[in-house]
């Protein structure tokens, strides 16, 4: 039976149902967490927070000054000259 409740709550529960008599493989079938989960609750009140996560670079980044300066170009051309987003895929090709 999966518990939906907060992680410091369900730590919290975790807790209790360990200091009434429940084997850490009974609280395993309980909560549907791993071993390693119930370990951390037991040892701490809190839990970890969680780990910011860097930005990723995107596929593009190596291409943005090539579009860039196309498109710089593109300012002062005609309307049926400028690079539409297929054109500026093809040239990239």
């Amino acid at each position: 039976m999966r518990v939906s409740a907060s992680k410091v709550e369900l730590y919290a529960a975790m807790r209790r149902d360990h200091r009434a008599g429940l084997s850490m493989r009974a609280l395993e079938r309980k909560y549907g967490v791993t071993w390693r989960t119930i370990r951390r609750a037991l040892d701490s009140n809190w839990p970890e927070p969680r780990k910011e996560q860097g930005p990723r670079p995107s596929r593009l980044d190596p291409y943005k000054p090539l579009i860039d300066a196309m498109l710089r170009a593109d300012l002062d051309a005609p309307p049926k000259q400028k690079h539409t987003v297929k054109r500026i895929f093809d040239r990239l090709l």
